[in-house]
């Protein structure tokens, strides 16, 4: 039987190693998918360091998949060799229960994650559900679609379904990976932008994404100064930081929406008063599933929004990973051939 190449870790904790596996064989209803490039992202340490209840070891990681279809199994099915497709957090589910009706796959009791309950993109080729797949637009290279699998999808679906209008005054907290593309979708989608960061040195980046305006946040001041300027209406929080995200509630204007997409161990801390008077909301978005992960593909290829990537060859993932994870990696690391 054929071999691949797998970055794969044998168990919880441990470190990655390079394994020589049988190239998989796709079952009914599925797809083999050739790996052209596989995103890293801070999800990936709920399965490095044994994070996710019920792994089973060895495992390869890896939900930010961008590639060309291999091989398909038997049934019908839309996808045709060759073709550029995308897969994403969003593995497969059971398609009946309610949150699988309403798109909330990591609600779903039936969710197949990418990289957890299944082998990922840290090798030669994935299975995938066909149900799962995205379309890839030809003007998006495999590299650049990789994180839109994943932090684009994230902060696009999650403003997209903000309350929002065009014009409104929308923040976005952090411009790391996440949120230099919520910043870059926040324009595009005609909201008036204003990026949060610490540090006076991050304000080119940030007006460079289409920030209108930059807060540097490094003395604690943003909430006050979004409401200077009447309040936003969304905040979309991008940075882990639960701190940091709390502070930002008094900065949100009349039915404002805190939106929170990067997940953080620590509590956040809000008093009930900071949120009836002003009737806001606080929010969490989970990603979304293949059709949403194809709209904001071709939003991408429509608007000219891209990632900024450092890519790596897959042999140095462990690299990679440590990049990444220290958060050295601008923006995102994204593993190659």
């Amino acid at each position: 039987m054929a071999k691949m190449k797998s970055v794969q870790v044998a168990k919880a904790g441990g470190a990655f190693e390079i394994a020589a596996r049988d190239v998989p064989e796709p079952g009914t209803g599925e797809v083999r998918v050739k790996v052209e490039a596989c995103g890293l992202c801070h999800g990936d340490s709920l399965v490095k360091d044994g994070h996710w209840p019920g792994i089973q070891y060895p495992r390869t990681l890896g939900h930010e998949i961008a590639g060309t279809v291999d091989a398909i199994g038997a049934g019908p099915t839309i996808w045709k060799k060759a073709q550029r497709v995308g897969l994403g957090w969003a593995g497969g589910h059971c398609g009946l229960c309610a949150a699988c009706r309403r798109g909330a796959f990591m609600a779903c009791r039936d969710a197949r994650i990418t990289g957890i309950h299944f082998d990922g993109g840290y090798g030669e080729y994935v299975i995938a559900a066909g149900v799962a797949l995205a379309a890839l637009p030809d003007e998006i290279s495999f590299a650049e679609a990789a994180p839109i699998l994943c932090a684009g999808v994230t902060t696009f679906n999650a403003l997209r379904h903000t309350s929002a209008r065009a014009g409104d005054l929308v923040a976005v907290q952090g411009i790391g990976g996440l949120g230099h593309m919520g910043v870059q979708f926040a324009r595009k989608m005609g909201f008036k932008t204003v990026a949060i960061s610490r540090g006076a040195d991050k304000e080119a980046l940030a007006r460079e994404l289409g920030a209108h305006v930059y807060l540097d946040d490094s003395k604690g001041t943003a909430a006050a100064e979004l409401q200077k300027m009447g309040g936003a209406r969304v905040i979309l929080a991008t940075a882990p930081h639960s701190p940091s995200i709390s502070a930002l509630v008094d900065g949100l204007g009349l039915d404002g929406e805190l939106m929170v997409v990067s997940g953080a161990p620590t509590p956040m801390q809000v008093s009930p008063l900071q949120l009836i008077p002003g009737r806001r909301t606080i929010r969490g978005w989970a990603s979304g599933t293949a059709a949403d992960s194809e709209d904001a593909l071709n939003f991408c290829a429509l608007t000219g929004i891209r990632p900024r990537v450092e890519a790596f060859p897959r042999e140095q993932a462990a690299r990679a990973y440590e990049r990444m994870m220290s958060n050295n990696a601008r923006f995102r690391a994204v593993l190659v051939g």
